[in-house]
């Protein structure tokens, strides 16, 4: 149960999010949709930011 006792929702879908959003721009890329590819990208580093950030701020209050 120890596990479960670290565990945080909100990061754990953050995560998910930024990981979707890459295999996104690999399909994105194969349907030859390259705008779309490019803003799934973006995001994907925008939602890694936000967790990086978030990450960092959570270290620093603990």
């Amino acid at each position: 149960m120890s596990l479960l006792k670290n565990f945080h929702m909100n990061t754990a879908l953050l995560a998910s999010l930024v990981i979707l959003s890459f295999i996104s721009v690999g399909f994105a890329i194969g349907q030859e949709i390259f705008w779309l590819a490019a803003v799934l990208f973006f995001s994907g580093f925008a939602l890694m930011s936000v967790g990086l950030r978030r990450k960092r701020k959570h270290q620093q209050t603990s």
